[in-house]
């Protein structure tokens, strides 16, 4: 009876023990199986082979800089700078290869060295400076970006075509950062798994102090870590730029904390000691697939943003959860009993997975409905009024023509944009508008929807080095025009000014500014005594006023390149907003009339976006059904004030 005891019991525990066991040991992947299952269940469009490339390419950025992120966190640091260090690594490169005339190798060279001597100086800082890894990596956050901004002077610079087939695919369908993303991974395997200095990470994580006694030289070997996190942010950089044919410098902000977020999913600990390259890819691919699904499930962006900070606690909380009831990590180096378990648990997810796609399949076949056309609608933000009424424009229109509009909100992120718009394409949409973060960026991704046939109409701002079918919007440069004739004929021809700026980089704030310098030359008693960005963001405009009314107390006028900017500098101003100072705006927002109407904001360049929206609409639907539609269609702009403002509400 003994004996049968004690041959049944590990039988007994091999089945539902061993499968608990797995499940725990690899927390990670058996999240990222169960979102596919549910995102194939969800969604027919998930599972076709241009989608999951997608969700390949989409991960691969943040998979790269969130291998360097290992070595830190495996090492018990944390590096904010890698989003910024990424955008200015590929400012670099593309700065060098144009600008400064130099060898496409020597400026690729020059951009490495600087994500490394930018990784070298947080080391430095943190080993001989003391500085907390957070402090330190903050300040290079910053520094990096400011640098970015410096050297591009706030504008896009083009990428080299050579460089920039870093961006385009082999064979005409495998995507080249997909295999950039597996190289680095493997880099980064071989380095934890195989060499010194990742023994190093791990002891100098689990306890730095005995690693110091036992012999170890911690500060330089902490130079080393924060080394190839800079180099590893370099390569994402150069890899996100190829892929919007742009170096952008204000691309990969708020990057770093999804890097992170896909070390901690992986496995890793934030205390230190623990985390390996497989684990930080499946957390990569576990956010790509989430923001990939969400998109395809028409998911509010808002929401997005919502389920992945959920998904985020979930994966500590289960990490918590795994290490008290004794699941462990993979020490480095382990032995061929444990590589071989390794190797068996992933056959199993892939059998796992093809089984997925067989069922989904059948579950799909023939599902998909012809009779209501899909459209999609690509934002540049959410977080603007003017944009909201493009949308809300373009919902009403969609509602009245039947059709099915979905709404994406790139939160003036231009390589989160090229992703929804491969999306959009890979669900086979009858046509796509984009209202593009940047221009040039946005060409990429436009051509991919060309390649497929499916008509492009661009709304607000136009798409450089791609087709659409029609372009809708006010011109910018006009409205500058028009907004500075209107200042500046209000001060009687004479006065001092400020003028509050869009996002850097935009090209709405470059051709609002553009235009009002240009009215502004028929003016030469006006002077502009100052020029700062405030991000387009009303809270940034009052911050932004009240500093420059502490050096220019006695201004006359202030030009805001969009209402929520004005509205700001009119807090700031108080009592003077209308009275001594005027103060016009741009975009005709609901808040920029009410204003207008009180007489705190002498005028608005307004733009009609609704009218916008709804035009945009109209023509994708013709451009579906293979009717022409003109390339560019105007809506005008006005100048909108206190005696008109009625009338234009009407």
């Amino acid at each position: 009876m003994a004996t049968d005891t004690l041959k049944s019991k590990p039988g007994a525990q091999s089945a539902t023990g061993g499968l608990r066991r797995l499940l725990l040991d690899n927390g990670a992947l058996t999240a990222l199986i169960v979102l596919v299952i549910a995102m194939s269940a969800l969604s027919g469009d998930f599972l076709t082979a241009d989608n999951l490339l997608n969700v390949g390419v989409q991960a691969a950025v943040t998979a790269i800089l969130a291998f360097g992120v290992t070595f830190v966190i495996v090492s018990a640091g944390i590096d904010l700078s890698v989003g910024s260090v990424a955008a200015l690594s590929a400012t670099v490169l593309a700065w060098s290869a144009t600008e400064a005339g130099m060898p496409v190798v020597l400026a690729v060279l020059l951009s490495v060295a600087t994500g490394i001597a930018c990784g070298l100086v947080n080391g430095f800082l943190i080993s001989y400076g003391k500085l907390p890894p957070f402090i330190a990596t903050l300040a290079m956050l910053s520094v990096g970006r400011g640098l970015s901004l410096v050297i591009s002077q706030g504008s896009p610079i083009a990428f080299p075509d050579s460089v920039s087939h870093l961006g385009d695919t082999l064979g005409g369908w495998l995507p080249v950062p997909v295999l950039v993303m597996i190289v680095m991974g493997l880099i980064t395997a071989f380095v934890l798994g195989r060499t010194y200095i990742g023994r190093s990470m791990y002891a100098i994580g689990g306890n730095e102090e005995a690693a110091r006694l036992s012999g170890l030289r911690v500060k330089r070997q902490k130079l080393a870590i924060y080394a190839f996190s800079g180099l590893f942010a370099a390569a994402a950089g150069i890899v996100l730029a190829s892929r919007l044919s742009s170096a952008q410098p204000q691309a990969a902000q708020g990057y770093e904390l999804d890097a992170i977020a896909a070390v901690v999913i992986g496995g890793a600990s934030l205390a230190g000691g623990t985390g390996k390259a497989s684990g930080t890819l499946i957390g990569a691919l576990i956010l790509a697939v989430l923001r990939n699904g969400l998109n395809l499930l028409s998911v509010s962006a808002f929401w997005q943003q919502v389920v992945i900070g959920v998904v985020i606690a979930l994966a500590v909380l289960l990490d918590t959860l795994r290490r008290k009831a004794g699941a462990t990590a993979p020490a480095a180096g382990a032995g061929g009993g444990g590589k071989g378990k390794q190797a068996l648990t992933y056959l199993i997810a892939a059998v796992v997975a093809v089984a997925v796609v067989g069922a989904t399949s059948l579950l799909h076949n023939g599902s998909s409905d012809g009779k209501t056309r899909k459209v999609g609608l690509s934002l540049s933000t959410l977080n603007n009024p003017f944009f909201v009424q493009i949308r809300d424009g373009a919902e009403e229109q969609a509602k009245k023509a039947g059709v099915d509009l979905t709404v994406t909100d790139a939160q003036n992120d231009a390589s989160q944009q090229a992703n929804q718009l491969q999306n959009f394409t890979s669900e086979g949409l009858s046509s796509i508008i984009v209202n593009p973060v940047d221009s040039d960026a946005a060409g990429p991704a436009v051509r991919g929807a060309n390649k497929d046939d499916i008509p492009v109409i661009a709304v607000d701002r136009g798409v450089n080095d791609a087709k659409a079918a029609a372009l809708v919007a006010s011109d910018n440069v006009e409205g500058g025009e028009l907004g500075a004739k209107a200042l500046a004929e209000k001060l009687g021809g004479e006065g001092t000014i400020v003028i509050l700026q869009g996002q850097a980089g935009t090209s709405a704030s470059r051709e609002r500014g553009a235009g009002f310098a240009a009215g502004l030359k028929e003016y030469p008693g006006i002077k502009v005594v100052a020029k700062q960005p405030a991000d387009f963001d009303r809270t940034k405009g009052l911050d932004v006023m009240t500093n420059l009314l502490q050096a220019h107390p006695d201004i006359d006028g202030v030009f805001a390149e969009n209402d929520e900017m004005a509205l700001g500098a009119i807090k700031a101003l108080g009592s003077k907003a209308g009275t001594s100072v005027q103060v016009v705006g741009f975009d005709g927002t609901p808040d920029g009339l009410k204003a207008v109407r009180e007489g705190t904001l002498f005028a608005s360049v307004a733009q009609q976006p609704k009218e916008l929206g709804r035009i945009a609409v109209q023509n994708a639907l013709r451009a579906a059904d293979g009717e022409k539609v003109d390339t560019m269609v105007k809506v005008p702009v006005k100048v909108v004030t206190k005696e008109n403002v009625a009338g234009f509400e009407g």
